[in-house]
């Protein structure tokens, strides 16, 4: 079960309207999406969760690149909603490396090899099980800003040890629990 909020800062506080996602594909959906509910280009917060799996905080300020913290990369990338914030610079990629590895998947065979190609014996061993870690493999944990609530009134320490019913706890930290309450 998913939920996903905006919350809009404004000159009486806080603002909040539940979202549907099903039209949001990229992370650039999403901040056009969030820059839509902004009051004069001041913050506004997309809080996704996934029901005691991961939740996500998306900070949005005027014309400024979106800021992300993810609280479990690892559950997130098997969301599609996560996969949405789960962007290459945030998992520390080259922009663009899916693309070019599905390229490189498309000269090479579904069984590893070029055609033409002598296949491998199965019971071969190559030096391809020793390259160390899965450079595409997602973190387990949190990823992202850390910071990215601090000077709302909720510290790097107490985002990091935040687990269930977090987007409550940071709306009570923000001073909107009771606006994120009514869209819940």
């Amino acid at each position: 079960m998913y939920f996903a909020a905006l919350l809009a800062r404004t000159e009486d506080g806080w603002e909040a309207s539940d979202t549907d996602l099903d039209d949001v594909e990229t992370l650039s959906d999403l901040t056009d999406l969030a820059r839509e509910a902004s009051v004069d280009e001041d913050t506004v917060l997309v809080f996704i969760e996934q029901e005691d799996a991961w939740f996500g905080v998306v900070r949005v300020d005027g014309e400024e690149d979106p800021r992300i913290y993810v609280s479990n990369a690892s559950a997130a990338a098997r969301s599609s909603y996560g996969e949405i914030l789960l962007t290459d610079e945030l998992l520390g990629r080259e922009p663009g490396a899916e693309d070019s590895i599905a390229a490189l998947e498309e000269l090479v065979g579904l069984d590893g090899t070029e055609d033409g190609e002598p296949e491998t014996p199965d019971n071969s061993t190559t030096d391809d099980d020793d390259d160390g870690p899965d450079p595409d493999a997602v973190p387990a944990g949190p990823l992202g800003d850390t910071g990215v609530l601090s000077d709302l009134g909720l510290p790097e320490a107490e985002l990091l040890m935040l687990r269930t019913e977090a987007l409550s706890e940071i709306a009570d930290a923000l001073g909107a629990a009771e606006v994120l309450e009514t869209v819940r």
